[in-house]
């Protein structure tokens, strides 16, 4: 496997890990749901690494699809490179406008984009598929980055004629095309839509009706008689003879289907013979008008929208009115998560470069029309984020009047809750009193870090000190974001017993204080204090695993 190396990676490599976990704070007035929740459809406003971070506690491992639509890196659209990574050269970079004269510009692009990808990676299921698009500025340098960091597991490159006319864009070949890089998480688990075709009326016709004919040798790679011996065998001819399958040089080749097959397609009268130049019977398997062939997906997108029918789609549920400049159809979107989540209707979808909110369009159309229950995640952290963003979901929910799409005129139906970044949760500020996060953003972060499995906030027990469970440990959380209160707060003998029985997990108490001896073996037996393992706030978060 090829090495990309570029100015800033040995700084940027890990620092996904040092980005703290920020508390996702619900903002009711510009939801649209009853009850803002995290389990709800989401938009999310802030730093989309800072997002993908705090997304990590409950969405670590469940999203099946994700599609990013990053800066092009193309020297016009004057991204700023602002993550805060600790070297002096990057220190540099920081706040300044990446624009064609910027020799670093390439660098800095992956740079932004290296730590977003490995959270982005850590989010997606063993199953997970990414689809990120990209134009000739970067496609080379992010086929390489993005085989380093999945491990090889490229599914494909899907090329978009996503540019329609003649847009001048060079003097010498004009480029009507863009990228699509897709890898899946785990190799060989991912599991493209096949596509199903109904063939059409062919040019011959039998007793049963029009056929088109496709040749049974076996053609191109592994067609020799050796690569599958048991495929070489003879076929009765019309003339009482024998075919057998013959390269064009005259060696032996192999049929493309075993021998069960080939008699059953003969006794069912689907072959066809003709003799060639030579005099050599050719074999010919009949293909129905109006039959079903299932084949794989193609890797040209050619029908499924143009930037500018993108463009012209947000112009109309904006009455006319444009508010971006590029815009992916959602069209294309929904052919893309069509493709990854056809076997998962409940899928979740995540795309932290959300812009006009096209993928949380394309997600509430395809539920609509497939009866789906799919979820969007989607990040971004322009200040359009609320007004057009989440404006684009609340129309396209509620219905656009002037849509010419039926659907769409009447509204797509569904909700999402609407978050914004709040403080990090750092540890020190407990014992300072500062920055206080609420009971359940903590208790996110614990169950987390401490277990590295999904926090359900359904299944906490604040009144029991109780914030989950896996296989192996009981996690319980004493805390109150109150310096006082937290001042008095520590495990005791009292509220150790209130823990309840063991039940043969290990049991995590993360507490400010502890007054309870737990190496007296005769106090833990007597009280059956068994499996108590005390996390002292905010020293011992971080819990060894497994």
């Amino acid at each position: 496997m090829a090495t990309l190396n570029f100015k800033g990676k040995s700084f940027v490599q890990n620092h996904h890990l040092s980005v703290k976990y920020h508390q996702l704070v619900p903002k009711k007035d510009k939801s649209l749901t009853d009850k803002v929740s995290l389990n709800d459809n989401l938009i999310i406003h802030g730093d989309n690494l800072i997002a993908l971070k705090a997304l990590l506690p409950t969405y670590a491992g469940k999203v099946k699809c994700i599609y990013i639509d990053p800066p092009y890196n193309t020297g016009n659209e004057k991204w700023v490179y602002n993550d805060n990574v600790n070297s002096p050269m990057m220190q540099e970079w920081l706040g300044k406008v990446v624009d064609k004269e910027d020799f670093t510009r390439h660098d800095k692009w992956l740079c932004m984009v290296m730590p977003r990808l490995k959270l982005l990676k850590e989010l997606l299921r063993d199953d997970g598929i990414i689809f990120i698009s990209i134009d000739e500025n970067e496609q080379q340098r992010l086929r390489l980055l993005m085989e380093e960091i999945f491990n090889d597991n490229h599914i494909v490159t899907f090329a978009w004629t996503g540019r329609s006319g003649k847009g001048g864009t060079t003097t010498q070949v004009e480029m009507n095309h863009e990228y699509i890089e897709c890898f899946g998480k785990v190799f060989n688990k991912v599991n493209i839509k096949p596509v199903t075709r109904i063939q059409p009326e062919g040019k011959y016709r039998d007793k049963q009706g029009s056929y088109s004919r496709e040749r049974l040798r076996q053609w191109g790679q592994g067609d020799r008689r050796e690569d599958r011996p048991r495929m070489y065998f003879p076929i009765p001819t019309p003339d009482g003879g024998e075919a057998y399958p013959i390269r064009p040089d005259g060696s032996e080749g192999r049929w493309r289907f075993g021998e069960g097959t080939v008699f059953k397609m003969l006794e069912n009268d689907d072959l066809d013979f003709e003799k060639n130049g030579k005099g050599i019977w050719e074999v010919f398997r009949k293909i129905r008008a109006g039959q079903e062939r299932i084949s794989a997906a193609d890797s040209l997108l050619d029908a499924v929208g143009t930037a500018s029918s993108g463009t012209i789609e947000l112009k109309r549920i904006f009455n006319g009115k444009k508010v971006l400049e590029t815009v992916k159809p959602s069209s294309l979107i929904k052919h893309l998560i069509d493709l990854a989540t056809w076997e998962d209707k409940n899928a979740i979808i995540l795309d932290s470069f959300a812009g006009s909110g096209t993928t949380a369009h394309a997600v509430l159309d395809l539920n609509n029309e497939d009866g789906g229950n799919r979820k969007f995640i989607l990040v971004e952290c322009e200040d359009y984020a609320n007004k057009i963003t989440a404006e684009r979901v609340r129309r396209v929910i509620k219905g656009v009047k002037t849509a010419k799409d039926e659907k769409l005129k009447k509204g797509l139906g569904g909700t999402f809750s609407y978050f914004e970044l709040g403080e990090p949760i750092e540890m020190e500020s407990i014992l300072e009193g500062k920055k206080l996060p609420d009971y359940m953003e903590l208790a996110r972060y614990i169950f987390y870090t401490a277990t590295g499995e999904e926090f359900n906030p359904s299944k906490v027990k604040q009144s029991k000190n109780f914030i989950g469970e896996t296989k192996d440990y009981e996690v319980y959380l004493f805390y109150e974001p109150d310096i006082e209160k937290l001042k008095k707060l520590a495990l005791t003998l009292d509220t150790a017993k209130k823990l309840g029985s063991f039940t043969g997990k290990k049991r995590l108490v993360f507490a400010p204080a502890k007054y309870l001896d737990l190496n007296d073996a005769d106090l833990i037996d007597k009280h059956g204090l068994k499996g108590i393992e005390y996390c002292q706030l905010p020293f011992e978060i971080y819990k060894m695993r497994g």
